[in-house]
């Protein structure tokens, strides 16, 4: 069963894991979020839940204005083939998200270790990284360190890659 955003708050405070949240209005996109700019501060994701042909899942998290090439991706993230968008199913069952909440925090529902994470070196360059707390009707801050700490605790190795296409790392 997913957990829920209280649970996630109690999870970061048993590893002494200080974070900070704010409420707000339900965002779908990267461009509703941006609205928010001056509230948060830090860098803002954007992530992708992938699969590859094998039905390997990957949840990629970069910085909101990366571009990424879904073209190429595969080869870089270790997929079997290139790779389409997972299912919303898909999603629900493994990180107990919804489309519009995806978040690399919700690997805390990813207990059977389904889902491969990648994070763009260029986020990673962030002392501060902001992600939704499962849900789109919140943002929460996390220290990099942190964020680390909480996906290898998961169970979650994730793989820092270039992902951003553009942005210069």
């Amino acid at each position: 069963m997913s957990r829920t955003f209280d649970e996630l708050m109690q999870h970061f405070s048993d590893l002494g894991i200080e974070v900070s949240t704010i409420r707000h209005a339900a965002v779908f996109t990267v461009a509703e979020a941006q609205n928010l700019r001056g509230q948060v501060s830090g860098a803002h994701t954007k992530n992708l839940f992938l699969k590859d042909k094998k039905d390997n899942y990957f949840l990629v998290t970069v910085g909101e204005e990366a571009q990424i090439d879904l073209k190429t991706i595969h080869a870089k993230i270790g997929a079997s083939s290139r790779v389409s968008f997972g299912k919303p199913e898909k999603l629900l069952e493994y990180l107990g998200l919804t489309p519009g909440a995806v978040s690399v925090l919700g690997l805390i529902n990813d207990t059977h270790h389904q889902v491969k994470v990648v994070l763009d070196e260029g986020l990673m360059q962030h002392e501060i990284i902001n992600a939704h707390p499962l849900t789109n009707e919140a943002t929460t801050s996390i220290r990099r360190d942190d964020l680390l700490r909480f996906l290898r605790v998961s169970g979650h190795e994730p793989l820092i890659l270039k992902i951003d296409e553009v942005t210069p790392n």
